[in-house]
């Protein structure tokens, strides 16, 4: 079932939970929203938006939905928020048109989709799709796929060709960054990756780690952690 909280002119939650849930509940609840009244109605009629798509659990609605169980809220599965359509002007500059679900009505029914899945795709021309998709493959790359696709006796599907141009990207491999130079016909001493690498390795202050797994650490203060 789901629950709605706030004002309906103005912002409104909703909360899907398992089962219904107690008043003393409904009270955190309204707490967590800022003390947003309950709306008491299983649907609110009206012209609505979201920002995201229903399809897509953001991740302020993983963290709203994670401190509702922290605060003892368990059978919560999911919260998000809409605006009436009234004020979308307010939002111009902070929307996505292209990204906004409209809603003639907010239901118990809002979080159900039906979406049915897309056919398995499968890939004629590797370079082709390469350049209609924008993957950024290098020839090498597309050679490899071509060669893995003669090994496998099938046609890779676009899933499987999205996923090697993203975890093959510049941005995961620093393929460019990590390369060899050679300048006038010497090779260089440094890559472009070890000369921001060598600043930390003579200056490593209070760097814990860097430059693995995308990430980094720097010693801190002890802190209290509050959770509700």
């Amino acid at each position: 079932m789901i629950i709605f909280f706030g004002d309906e002119k103005k912002f409104i939650y909703a909360v899907e939970t398992q089962k219904p849930i107690s008043d003393k509940d409904l009270q955190k609840l309204s707490a967590l929203f800022d003390d947003a009244p309950t709306i008491e109605k299983e649907k609110i009629t009206g012209n609505f938006w979201s920002n995201y798509p229903m399809s897509l659990v953001t991740p302020w609605s993983t963290n709203a939905v994670e401190i509702a169980k922290n605060s003892g809220l368990e059978t919560i599965q999911r919260i998000e928020y809409f605006y009436p359509t009234s004020i979308l002007s307010k939002f111009e500059n902070k929307v996505n048109p292209k990204r906004i679900q409209y809603y003639s009505e907010l239901n118990q029914d809002i979080f159900i989709l039906e979406i049915d899945p897309q056919p398995i795709c499968y890939i004629e021309n590797i370079k082709e799709y390469n350049e209609e998709e924008g993957l950024a493959l290098s020839q090498d790359e597309i050679q490899y796929l071509e060669n893995l696709s003669i090994k496998l006796d099938r046609k890779l599907t676009d899933s499987e060709i999205f996923g090697f141009s993203q975890v093959n990207s510049e941005h995961c491999r620093h393929k460019i960054f990590n390369g060899l130079f050679i300048i006038d016909g010497e090779e260089t001493k440094y890559s472009l990756f070890k000369l921001i690498k060598q600043t930390s390795a003579e200056n490593k202050n209070s760097i814990v780690s860097a430059y693995k797994d995308n990430v980094a650490f720097l010693e801190g203060l002890e802190v209290t952690q509050f959770a509700p």
